[in-house]
């Protein structure tokens, strides 16, 4: 049996011939928030103090939105005040299965307006008569929450709406009924992130859900927001006009 001595001796001389390696460095798993992210040559810092930011929008909603409501609806809880809980926005793609490279052209474009990368809508059934079937990609969808939603609904509020071509405010009957306001956008290029493209345009729907029970509480609080709300003035009925015998007859269409 080997004498522990000459163990020891011949490990010494063993790692002066061989000098250990340093260990490498750890990692530290902390807040994901503090990353860089690398990326085709281009370096994404996201800071700590900037992803906690509170929206000037939802600072506007502490301060002065909710005191304005529960003087308006004579809340006796703060927690009975409306507010958005969440914002859907998804955008449809019909030739998403013959056209990959148009579908991630899509999710980049919208990950770029909504900061938050979308995911791909698929169907739940097949159809024939359009050439649909089971779980193909159809479009596509991101949900906000949190301070997210608050800047994009600034920027939707202030940006995008002031730079749409033709733009005589929202309709106020877009509502749903439980408090949820639906609006569709033409264009995608009224964001200042996306490019002005002369081809066939993309635009998108957004959905704001809020916790109101009524239309009327939803509307008063999106329009303290800044909402720009078309103004309705009366009702008039529209008189459809009376076809007459000819408008029926096979002379008019020219026919033999």
């Amino acid at each position: 049996m080997a004498c522990p001595s000459i163990l020891r001796s011949s490990t010494s001389s063993f790692h002066g011939q061989f000098p250990i390696a340093a260990s490498p460095p750890r990692l530290s798993f902390g807040n994901p928030r503090n990353v860089s992210v690398v990326k085709a040559a281009e370096v994404v810092l996201v800071e700590k103090s900037e992803s906690e930011k509170v929206s000037r929008l939802k600072t506007a909603y502490l301060e002065r939105i909710i005191p304005k409501l529960k003087e308006e609806f004579s809340y006796q809880n703060i927690h009975e005040v409306p507010k958005v809980e969440k914002i859907v926005v998804n955008c449809g793609i019909g030739d998403a299965q013959q056209n990959a490279k148009g579908l991630e052209a899509a999710m980049r474009d919208l990950a770029l307006i909504t900061g938050q990368r979308p995911v791909k809508t698929r169907a739940k059934a097949s159809l024939a008569q359009f050439k649909i079937r089971e779980g193909q990609p159809l479009g596509i969808a991101v949900t906000l929450r949190g301070n997210v939603m608050y800047a994009f609904l600034d920027r939707l509020i202030n940006l995008g709406f002031p730079r749409t071509r033709d733009f005589q405010g929202l309709n106020p009957n877009s509502f749903d009924g439980n408090g949820n306001y639906g609006v569709g956008i033409k264009e995608q290029s009224v964001f200042p992130e996306i490019k002005f493209d002369l081809g066939k345009g993309r635009g998108m729907d957004v959905c704001i859900k809020t916790t109101a029970k009524t239309d009327k509480e939803a509307q008063t609080l999106l329009a303290l927001m800044g909402m720009p709300f078309r103004e309705t003035g009366p009702v008039t009925e529209v008189r459809k006009k009376k076809l007459k015998s000819h408008h029926f007859s096979r002379k008019g269409t020219g026919r033999k």
